[in-house]
């Protein structure tokens, strides 16, 4: 990694400087004080790591995640320049008191009254900073936990989620290899929550938000084993011991098969780049059979599939590819509030366009059904969700009267349908008249909103097509009306 070449400078006069330091601290220039003091990447683990190499800060134009380093915030305890470059961490130190002047000029130092549980030894010489291993005054933990290793990961090559790591925010994170390797780590491109850490190695250089990813002094970390991971926290050192996690040898190679037709039929599969001493073991999942050259398969429904391929030696990483199989028919239609199967299919394939559904739109509004943000307009058993709502507001207007458009993976043309209020049918009710013995007739017509509970919305579809239409049932009411009136001059 490229060295930092600038530091945050925080412009301070020494009078400033002075008046944060504790009386007792201005005694002699050598006595000790404790503060904190922003401290870059490369001089935090160097001590940690024994000057393995200089840790580089960290970019990133992922909104604004880079500055979130409040107290239990994703990034806490880090300090950065301001324009989405994470420099290093704000941790607690002891330093001389005649280097508080230089240090709370250019690095921020901050006096405190007490002494840390946890904290770096910092001097100057010259220009020079000079930083300590942590110094934990309640001895360093080394515990039991366990780790997971995941090669398909969305933030690099390799992804450890670690159980047993210590609670509080973390300030550094050293990845510990059984043949002696340190891997430091740093804020937002490899450390994330719950003990979740990642890291690219040269094959994925840039994450799912697009950010890239250092992996020069990472590259030779394919093929180790992890034993442990040490966390660095306020409250001092723990280290965790996760047994022998082998990181499997990574390559830029690629498993494709092709889209096909759901049913019974066969597709090609293709590798590419793929090592010659890779032993291919592949699976295509139940109820389909591969090949080094085809997937063939029996009933299969539409959808989206994968087809995994692993190493039987075990050296190098496993590789997925991904396909759908489609289909023109669509399976379901809607009545009374929920999707149902059409005419001519079963509960079974009802329920899997229903499982499959990745957008709904509404009025001309497209609200996607899956990722973080997606919005689930039916549920499981395909009843909808009048309620429900996306970043932007409702999908529903309240209106009653609603164009929907359904869209399924595998499902080549979506289901469209529309939801119209409908007037119930008119009630007739005889009140006694007021001067007489004669009954007056009252006609009341009530109109239901397309959420309300004791709705029927009227909906017409055409399950092979996905083209629906609504009929209105305005003869039936003009008729109703007609005959309230004569029924009204009859007892008059």
């Amino acid at each position: 990694m490229k060295k930092i070449k600038s530091l945050i400078s925080v412009t301070a006069c020494a009078a400033a400087a002075l008046s944060v330091i504790p009386f007792s601290a201005s005694a002699e220039g050598n006595d000790k004080i404790y503060g904190t003091m922003n401290i870059p990447y490369a001089d935090f683990y160097a001590a940690e790591i024994e000057n393995a190499y200089e840790v580089d800060a960290v970019s990133s134009a992922t909104a604004s995640k880079w500055s979130m380093n409040e107290p239990g915030k994703l990034v806490a305890g880090t300090y950065n320049d301001g324009n989405g470059t994470i420099l290093g961490v704000n941790f607690p130190v002891e330093i001389n008191a005649s280097d508080a002047a230089a240090l709370t000029e250019k690095y921020g130092f901050t006096a405190s009254d007490s002494k840390p549980a946890a904290y770096k030894e910092v001097t100057l010489s010259g220009d020079s900073l000079n930083v300590s291993k942590v110094v934990d005054t309640n001895g360093e933990q080394n515990v039991d936990g366990s780790a997971a290793v995941s090669t398909d990961t969305r933030y690099g090559d390799y992804q450890l989620n670690v159980k047993g790591f210590p609670e509080g925010d973390l300030y550094g994170v050293i990845v510990n290899t059984k043949s002696g390797e340190k891997y430091a780590l740093r804020h937002l491109e490899n450390i994330w929550r719950n003990g979740a850490i990642s890291w690219s190695a040269g094959i994925k250089t840039t994450e799912v938000h697009g950010n890239t990813l250092s992996y020069e002094d990472y590259a030779d970390s394919m093929g180790k084993t992890v034993t442990s991971v040490t966390f660095i926290t306020l409250d001092g050192v723990t280290t965790v011991n996760v047994g022998e996690q082998y990181l499997p040898v990574k390559f830029e190679g690629e498993v494709k098969a092709a889209d096909a037709a759901a049913g019974t039929g066969k597709t090609s599969l293709e590798f590419t780049g793929f090592p010659a001493d890779y032993q291919k073991k592949i699976d295509a999942g139940e109820g389909f059979t591969a090949t080094e050259t085809e997937i063939s398969y029996t009933n299969a429904k539409p959808g989206a599939y994968t087809v995994k391929v692993t190493d039987g030696s075990g050296k190098y990483a496993a590789v997925s590819g991904s396909y759908t199989l489609t289909s023109a028919d669509i399976p379901v239609k809607y009545e009374d509030g929920k999707l149902v199967a059409a005419d001519g299919f079963s509960a079974d394939d009802a329920a899997n366009f229903i499982k499959n559904i990745s957008a709904v739109e509404v009025n001309g509004n497209k609200f996607s059904a899956t990722g973080r943000g997606g919005v689930k307009v039916f549920d499981e058993e395909g009843t909808i969700n009048f309620e429900a709502a996306g970043r932007e507001g409702n999908v529903f207007d309240g209106s009653g009267d609603y164009a929907v458009v359904v869209t399924a993976t595998g499902y080549t043309a979506p289901y469209v349908f529309s939801i119209k209020p409908v007037e119930e049918t008119p009630e007739v009710t005889k009140a006694p008249a007021a001067s007489s013995n004669k009954t007056t007739t009252t006609t009341t017509t009530t109109k239901k909103a397309a959420g309300s509970t004791t709705k029927k919305a009227a909906a017409t579809d055409s399950p092979k097509t996905g083209v629906a239409g609504v009929a209105a049932p305005a003869a039936i009411l003009a008729l109703a009306g007609t005959a309230a009136i004569a029924f009204r001059k009859k007892n008059d």
